[in-house]
């Protein structure tokens, strides 16, 4: 609470018409050493009322009276004026001091709304990286496996062209041996021959590309298991609770 200014003090009203006191009158003792002065009639005035020379010698004293308590009414409204407006100031400054706490709370706030709202925001975002890493991670996975059921099929193709080449390589030695016992058939076998050596190129020119297209397929699978693998590592990193700011 302020401290209440110091009041002036209100100087007394010198009462008007302070009437002087009148000389004492001589005194008996006096009177033995002074000459006994003449007496002075005092005139009365002969429309003067007994009611009016009483008025005069109370007016005086009635007016100082009232004086004294119109002053000593003047100090306490004063007083009462100063402790009021004391009292309104400490009011106006509790209701300034609560409307601030009341805006720092209102500001408090919506800074920890806005807050909220952004760390809503970048869990949705996460969210969504999250699901769109986890469908890359199916797609790669999916083609993965069509990979392994593509290099699969490309094995087994490929051990049957070698079947196929290893039944040429018996026929056409089986066709030389034959050859060689029937002199008479040596056109035919040469011819024989001919066919076998062809479609075992053949089969070779197969053997060779199958062989190429597995090693690509071998390859296809390495990248692809690289992928998942950094793929399965973003979604572990991101399952990971954000750090709190």
């Amino acid at each position: 609470m302020p401290d209440a200014p110091v009041p002036t003090p209100v100087p007394a009203a010198t009462p008007a018409s302070t009437p002087t006191p009148a000389a004492p009158l001589p005194t008996a003792a006096a009177g033995k050493t002074a000459a006994p002065a003449a007496k002075t009639p005092k005139v009365k005035d002969p429309d003067a009322s007994p009611d009016d020379e009483n008025t005069s010698l109370s007016g005086p004293s009635k007016s100082s009276i009232w004086s004294i308590a119109f002053i000593t009414v003047s100090i306490v409204l004063f007083f009462t004026v100063i402790v009021f407006l004391s009292k309104v100031n400490t009011r106006d400054k509790t209701i300034t001091e609560t409307q601030n706490r009341l805006n720092q709370i209102q500001n408090s706030r919506g800074l920890l709304q806005a807050q909220t709202d952004q760390a809503i925001t970048d869990t949705a975002a996460i969210q969504k990286q999250m699901d769109e890493i986890k469908a890359a991670s199916l797609a790669l996975k999916t083609e993965l496996d069509n990979a392994k059921a593509d290099t699969a099929k490309t094995q087994t193709l490929l051990d049957q062209t070698r079947a196929l080449s290893t039944g040429f390589q018996t026929q056409m030695e089986e066709a030389k041996v034959a050859s060689l016992k029937h002199q008479g058939e040596v056109e035919t076998a040469h011819a024989q021959t001919a066919v076998m050596q062809t479609q075992l190129a053949k089969a070779k020119n197969d053997t060779a590309e199958l062989q190429t297209q597995l090693a690509e397929a071998k390859t296809l699978i390495t990248d692809l298991q690289t992928k998942l693998e950094k793929a399965q590592k973003d979604i572990a990193q991101l399952q990971k609770p954000p750090t709190k700011k």
